[in-house]
């Protein structure tokens, strides 16, 4: 069993920016995929962005110039960094890993633009 737990997240100005983490429980040596789902009031969850074992990289259209995935030198480590944040952005943004046949969820983090 693997857990997961965000960081990172808070109330931002619109225009701004954060750094979210992500740290496995031990250490993965069989990720296919590491990545960020996030989800909105009154929406469904979406994929944010994701990166692949082979640093392979996938960004929803709403974030793609504005967002940046990468993972830490460690395996049990996945970085969003979010640049010229807006409203639309706010939701619960949660860290995802995919092992094997396996996904595995963080419990969210929140993260709240103001205008």
């Amino acid at each position: 069993q693997v857990q997961l737990v965000e960081s990172g997240g808070g109330l931002v100005q619109a225009g701004g920016s954060l750094r979210l983490s992500c740290v496995a429980s031990r250490s993965i040596f069989a990720v296919n995929t590491m990545g960020w789902y996030r989800q909105a009031p009154g929406k469904q969850r979406e994929l944010v962005a994701s990166v692949t074992s082979g640093d392979s990289t996938t960004y929803a259209d709403s974030v793609k110039g504005r967002f940046t995935i990468s993972r830490g030198n460690a395996k049990n480590l996945v970085y969003l960094q979010m640049n010229s944040l807006n409203s639309e952005d706010t939701g619960v943004y949660y860290c995802w890993i995919v092992i094997g046949r396996t996904n595995y969820w963080g419990q969210g983090t929140q993260v709240t633009v103001s205008s």
